[in-house]
Parts: C-alpha cells; structure tokens; sequence
C-alpha cells in the first residue's frame, strides 16, 4: 500500500438540491496540493472565503455537521468528506455556491462516482497518520452516546446503533478496511423518524426533501393530516406504509442500512481531525455531537503530541559539526554564540544544541538569585541552529551574514535552568528563495518543550 498522499487529478462539478434549503447547490471538486487537507470554498460569497474542515470550526450538530469560520457557514459536511476518506483522498478543494452541499440520494453514492471519475493522483509527500497507541475514547453522559478509539493495524469503524423503537431497535455495522468502504458504506443513505419529518415540516426545515433521499422509518401512527402533508411535501400522490415500517418511498439497500449510514457519518464528522487515523473507532449510539465532540478531543491530542513529540538523540555520539566547525559558519562568538553541536542537517531541518551552564555571561545580570536563561535568548539560539542551515545552502558561508526579517507565534512554555542541556529543531516551511527561510522552531529541554517561535532570516553577502 502506497504511503503517499492523495488528491484528485481533473476539477468535476455536480448539482442537486440542498436538503434543508431546497436549493439548487452546484459544488465542484478541485485538486489541491500536499498538507492541504480537505476546504470547503463558497465561491457564491464575496472574497470567495474558505473554510477549512476542521473539528474546531463545529457550532452546531442538528440535522447534520455544521461549521462556522469568520461568519461563513457550511452545512451537513460529513457525507461529502466521508467520500474522500472512503477513496483514500487526503488533499481536496470544494467549491460551493451555498452553504450546503447536494443532499443527492443521502448516501455517499455520487459523491464517490464523482472523485472517481475525476480521477485520484498520488503526491510526493508521505501520509500524515496518527498511530493509535491507547485507548482514547468521550461519552455524553446525557444521551449515553460514547466513541471509543483502539490500537489496530488500520482504520476501522463499528457503529452500534439503538433507538429503543420497535420498528428500528439495535442494529451494528462495521467497516474493516477503507478499501471496503465504496462497496460496503457509501451508498447507506441517510433517515429519519416519521415524528422528526412531521417537526421539520411544521418549521419549514426540510425544503429539498423528495424522499428520494431519506427513509422514512413510521415509529408512531401515520394520521391522516400528515399524510397529506406529507403527499404534498414530496409530491407523492399515495404514500404507504411497507411490511418492514418504513415509507414506500424506497427500498432498503440492506438490513442494517441505518447503522451504516451512522458509520458514513463517523467517518465523515472524523475527517475533522485532519489527520488519518490507524486504530478501530467502535461508536456506541452515534450521532454527529458526540462525534464531533470526539473530533475534537483526539485534534487536542494529535496538536499536543506532535508539540511536545521531542526528538530523541544520543548526545553521545560524535557531532555532526562541533562549536570549532559551526564558527566557521557562523559570525557569532562567544558570549553570544548559543550553539554548541549541530546534530543534524538536511536540506530542510537542522538540530542543534547547547549544554546551558551557570557560567553563562547572562546570567549575572538575569535574575542573580534566581537565574533563568532569558526568552529573547532562547529565540536567537534557536535562530543560530536555523542559521546554520540557512548557510549550508551557499559554498562560502563565512561570507555572509543572517538577519532576522520576522519573528512570529513565539511562546514560552517552560523555564530554562542552568544544567539544561536544550535541542533545538528548525524545520523549513517553505524552501529557501533568494537567500530567505522562513522556518518553524523549536526548543526542547527535560523532554519536554521549553519555546517554539515562527522565524523568518535572510543571509546577505558581506560586502
């Protein structure tokens, strides 16, 4: 199986009416580079904003995956993003002249047809997974609805679904692979209860409904006034009751149609996390609040690992470049060199460190009582490192000088103290243009994060 990430290869539209708005929505999937992720992109709005699929933009779970970003809304999110994660897609542009997608036939269905006939293109760039290493898991006491998250060897998802009605009571369904997913997932449509259509009919909530799109289960006596509410609603001139409880509007595709539905959407509302996930999700009574909710608890977990993921290095072994070799780089002398090893160099990173001791010059000045190394200090060290690699890319870097241009999102998490010994991680953001880096920073101590900062530095020949 291919570790490279995913996107698609041509632009494809398709139309439909929104569920809830009844209007005619036109979205079209574009292809969009690594580390993208999944947007959505109102083209119908001024500025043509973007919102970003996320678990942090989620304001509201009824009747779908609702999600907000500056005032701009997309609404019932998860049967569109499903598809992509259904193809193993991890880079996609949604352009959309509403702010809800094409209900279609509820399912997945089209949506999948549509990605594949556009076509699906590796990138360069390796898959972001996040291996599940413990159990991870939120329950919402009120409803007694709960996602749990595992350790396996790839993604899967078990839904269990219990309405307490007799006409739809405790169904499973579970998906052991994604491959599975076109097959086994995406043509589960979605449903509802005859109660709920009467309420959203009586506020005016479900203007795009044909029943075309939904089952329809009858968990109450169907009474002559909404029957005929309901005629005139889906332009229906009869509608019945079937043997197995639900409309004669259509035939269930499966048994258990109503727990895969709930499955597609786990693994619609889990995109938010924006990350691929290798462990088995087993969600009990799901619903698009509690997946959400779990969204984003398991985002926080990702972000904090990945912040605090310090690297590990046996400080034991040789340099790469000693504090004689990075002063043949680097114009900085003691005191104000803070670098004392390179550990590592490529094109793209650099790792340096510095054994902090009580005999540093600053430290007379810094708190005599107390001595902590100070913030700005730990920033130009960490600078220094990204120096380095700055200069590696000229053959005569003894020629030249580093400025800082910006420094930005700098935050301190914890003190430095004499007999730290502190690594510093500076990583490219975007490669090197006309002797610019613009990099991501970091600084380590204790195995445990001290400060982070985005800095931007420019080397200029001396002349």
């Amino acid at each position: 199986m291919s570790n490279k990430q995913k996107t698609i290869k041509n632009e494809i539209s398709l139309s439909g009416v929104g569920l809830h708005t009844g209007n005619e929505v036109k979205m079209t999937f574009k292809p969009a580079p690594a580390n993208h992720g999944f947007a959505f992109k109102r083209v119908d709005l001024e500025g043509q904003p973007v919102i970003e699929a996320k678990a942090d933009y989620v304001t509201t779970t009824q009747r779908g995956t609702n999600m907000e970003k500056n005032g701009v809304q997309i609404n019932t999110s998860e049967h569109v993003l499903a598809a992509a994660v259904g193809l193993d897609i991890d880079n996609l542009l949604i352009e959309i002249n509403a702010s809800e997608p094409p209900i279609m036939d509820g399912s997945s269905k089209f949506f999948i047809e549509a990605l594949e006939k556009a076509g699906i293109q590796e990138l360069d760039e390796e898959i972001e997974e996040y291996v599940v290493k413990e159990i991870i898991s939120y329950k919402d006491e009120a409803t007694g609805s709960e996602v749990i998250l595992m350790p396996a060897d790839e993604y899967q998802v078990t839904t269990m679904v219990d309405f307490g009605t007799k006409i739809l009571g405790t169904q499973n369904a579970t998906l052991d692979t994604i491959s599975d997913f076109k097959e086994e997932i995406s043509s589960a449509r979605t449903f509802s209860f005859l109660h709920e259509i009467e309420m959203l009919l009586e506020n005016d909530l479900i203007k795009g409904g044909d029943l075309n799109n939904a089952i329809v289960y009858v968990d109450k006596e169907l009474s002559d006034s909404t029957l005929e509410k309901l005629k005139k609603a889906f332009n229906k001139d009869d509608i019945k009751i079937k043997p197995n409880g639900i409309l004669d509007n259509l035939e269930l595709r499966w048994a258990n149609e109503a727990a895969r539905h709930k499955l597609l959407d786990v693994i619609g509302d889990l995109a938010l996390v924006g990350t691929r996930i290798r462990g088995k999700v087993i969600a009990n009574k799901p619903g698009h609040l509690v997946n959400t909710m779990f969204a984003k608890k398991l985002a926080k977990i990702i972000k904090n690992e990945k912040r605090n993921n310090v690297p590990k290095y046996d400080l034991n072994q040789p340099p790469l470049m000693d504090i004689h070799q990075i002063m043949d780089v680097l114009p900085h002398r003691p005191p104000f060199l803070l670098v004392d090893r390179i550990i590592e160099l490529s094109d793209s990173h650099v790792v340096g460190m510095k054994n902090v001791t009580m005999n540093e010059d600053f430290f007379v000045g810094h708190f005599p009582g107390a001595p902590v190394m100070p913030g700005v200090l730990q920033i130009e060290a960490m600078a220094q490192a990204g120096g380095v690699l700055v200069l590696s890319t000229v053959p005569d870097p003894e020629n030249y000088l580093t400025y800082f241009m910006k420094i930005d999102k700098v935050k301190f998490k914890r003190k430095v103290l004499p007999g730290d010994t502190l690594i510093f991680k500076s990583e490219l953001i975007t490669p090197i243009r006309r002797g610019i880096a613009h990099m991501q920073a970091y600084a380590y101590a204790n195995g445990k994060i001290v400060a982070e900062a985005e800095l931007m530095a420019q080397i200029s020949k001396v002349k």
